[in-house]
């Protein structure tokens, strides 16, 4: 109904006002088109001047609202035919173009050709009822343009007056082009030659599916000789076409496998980024505990700078003590007599307390004994685990190596794989400072007890000089009231027994806390050792699990690797059905071949870089543990020296209870014994 009211309104407004009303009336039309959705132009059976075709075409040329243009029996002159064209040229949307029985001749047919030349949308040329074929010329330009166009599909050339010299200028075309599929050249004067001229055309053409010849005086064998040709044509299509859609079936299946090992790969990343974050704690913590070790060292040799200062004054300090104890025995020497019965009854009774602190610090030195063993025996502890977590630093170094092979075609993610080995280096270096830590922290805890335990003997020490000192008060004030005084000096002699005995038992009593403390610190390291062999097993457990799932990961990659052989023997047998077409594909998969050859060659350069790293890596955490060796060794040397130290400290405690032994039996009582 639209159209019907345009033709009204075309016609009489062109009867009234000539070329401004013709244009006000395809704005009109071009306003309706775009309220209604309609994309046909249909003037079939109207005369249209010259100067409605030049609007026209100004109106087409910029246009973008029509598809179909249906002009057939509309009378149009040379001139109108070209302006109209010449306006079709440069349109973007217009696919299907009806130019039936117009009696288009040489301009026509050479402003045909500009249009096929130089426009790229148009898919259908009807041009029935022409007569293109008469003017040789005309009819070149066109065939040269129909050769150039890749975009039109199907062409009308019905009752176009086609000699077969025309025949020969359209097979020259058809040679060259690519695009035509369907051509209908019934009711022309083609020929014998024509004929042949087509099917020598047909031969190199592999795109013309539909050729409709009848009614051009062509003999029957060569009609069958270009259906035939036809057929091939169609066939070949059809191939094609179940060729591409192979291809692309196939193109997706690769980019599936492709998506799902980029996914596997990704996976097996993300474990080898847990491992190398654990390997670089590990070796964090190697560095710190090395840092601890020289702290510890720097500690020990001030301790015993310290204690040598102090039995330096010691010894001092017993050299004065010996000089007045020989003054003192000078002075008891006289009073030896008079103190027979006591100083027989005291030597007994020292005697006895010299046996009893005697078997006490042999219990004490027993002890010492036992603590130096245990700590012996957590340092061979501590080597067995050092020893172990090498073990598994190479398995792991196994482990990545086996990585490393199965990644061999992703170029791209090497750089991040060295990257987080180094992590878990540092983190494995992190786990074992931890470990060293713990067992230092224990070794600290006793040699402080141990140093409490020679504390306290200082202070023994120090205490029996007090009572060395306040003995010798109470023997000078003897000696003053010797003769009127004798049953004070022995109450005062009851009083320092009691005061003895309640050191002794005072000192029983802090020797008993400390076996007491030195057994709770052995309770404590048992239960550590417990602790380190439950996180070793937990170890050995996770390096099973992880070994397990690398084995898991092995076997998908191999039925992968399986599913992708199955896949490209599938894939060369279809490839070797498909013809010609497909040689360039083939060629451009080769070259993707070499290169990724070239990409293997790079990722085993890479591989050895790797190689060359890990076993430098080795050699330093070697040189590391040499060094950590030799400071345990450095280590016991000092414990021997603090050991006989305090042996010899022991025999100057001796030497002193000894000369107290003798300032105490040399007592003023012992002299006046006769005269009772």
């Amino acid at each position: 109904m639209v159209m019907e009211d345009f033709r009204r309104s075309y016609l009489r407004l062109c009867k009234e006002g000539g070329i401004d009303s013709q244009e006000s009336v395809l704005a009109q039309l071009h306003d309706t088109r775009a309220a209604t959705g309609s994309c046909r132009l249909d003037l079939s059976g109207q005369s249209i001047t010259t100067d409605t075709c030049s609007v026209l075409g100004r109106v087409l040329q910029n246009d973008t609202v029509f598809t179909e243009i249906l002009l057939s029996d509309c009378m149009l002159s040379e001139e109108g035919a070209k302006l109209l064209l010449n306006g079709l040229c440069s349109n973007t949307t217009v696919k299907v173009l009806d130019l039936k029985g117009n009696n288009m001749r040489g301009t026509g047919a050479e402003a045909l050709g500009q249009l096929l030349v130089r426009n790229k949308m148009l898919r259908r040329l009807v041009l029935e009822w022409n007569a293109l074929g008469m003017w040789e010329e005309g009819f070149a330009v066109f065939c040269e343009g129909l050769a150039s166009n890749a975009s039109l599909t199907q062409l009308d050339l019905r009752n176009n007056q086609i000699n077969h010299q025309g025949a020969a200028e359209l097979c020259i075309a058809l040679k060259r082009n690519s695009g035509l599929q369907e051509l209908d050249l019934r009711w022309n004067n083609i020929g014998l030659l024509g004929g042949r001229s087509l099917l020598e055309a047909m031969q190199q053409n592999r795109t013309l599916t539909k050729l409709e010849m009848a009614g051009n005086n062509i003999p029957s064998d060569t009609l069958r000789a270009i259906e035939q040709s036809m057929n091939h044509n169609a066939d070949r299509q059809t191939t094609l076409r179940e060729s591409r859609s192979r291809t692309h079936v196939l193109s997706k299946e690769i980019q599936i496998l492709k998506d799902e090992k980029s996914r596997q790969f990704l996976s097996l990343m993300d474990t080898i980024d847990r491992q190398k974050d654990e390997m670089g704690r590990s070796s964090r913590n190697s560095s710190i505990r090395l840092g601890q070790l020289h702290e510890a060292l720097n500690e020990q040799k001030s301790s015993v700078n310290s204690l040598t200062a102090k039995l330096q004054m010691s010894e001092a300090a017993l050299a004065l003590s010996e000089q007045k104890a020989h003054d003192l025995g000078e002075l008891l020497t006289r009073v030896k007599m008079e103190k027979a019965e006591l100083r027989d009854r005291q030597s007994r009774e020292i005697k006895k307390e010299h046996e009893d602190s005697a078997l006490r610090e042999a219990k004490l030195l027993k002890e010492l004994n036992s603590l130096s063993e245990k700590n012996l025996h957590l340092r061979s502890k501590l080597e067995e685990t050092e020893r172990r977590c090498k073990t598994q630093q190479d398995q792991i170094f196994e482990l990545k190596q086996e990585l490393t092979n199965t990644s061999a075609e992703l170029k791209l993610r090497l750089a991040q794989t060295e990257e987080r080995l180094e992590m878990e280096k540092r983190r494995s270096k992190q786990a074992l400072e931890d470990m060293d830590s713990l067992r230092q922290k224990e070794v600290d805890h006793l040699t402080r007890h141990q140093e409490e335990s020679e504390r306290a003997l200082q202070e023994r020490i120090l205490k029996l000089e007090g009572q060395r000192i306040q003995l010798e008060e109470e023997l000078s004030r003897a000696k003053a009231s010797l003769v009127t005084e004798r049953a004070q000096a022995e109450e005062e002699l009851g009083k320092v027994r009691a005061q003895v005995r309640l050191e002794e038992q005072q000192h029983l009593s802090g020797l008993e806390e400390k076996l007491r403390a030195l057994r709770q610190s052995r309770d404590e390291s048992q239960n550590h050792c417990t602790q380190q062999k439950q996180n070793i097993a937990e170890l050995h457990a996770r390096v099973g699990q992880q070994s397990i799932e690398m084995d898991t990961l092995r076997r998908r990659i191999d039925e992968l690797q399986q599913e992708l052989a199955g896949k490209e023997q599938e894939k060369v047998s279809d490839v070797t059905r498909v013809r010609v077409e497909l040689q360039e594909q083939i060629g451009h998969l080769q070259a993707e071949r070499t290169a990724q050859s070239g990409l293997k060659e790079k990722i085993a350069a890479l591989e050895r870089e790797m190689k060359a790293l890990s076993a430098t890596h080795r050699e330093a955490l070697l040189d590391k543990e040499s060094e950590i060796s030799s400071l345990l060794e450095r280590l016991r040397i000092r414990e021997g020296e603090i050991q006989r130290m305090r042996e010899d400290e022991a025999q100057r405690a001796s030497f002193l209870q000894n000369a107290i032994l003798t300032y105490v039996q040399g007592s003023p009582l012992a002299h006046f014994s006769p005269k009772k």
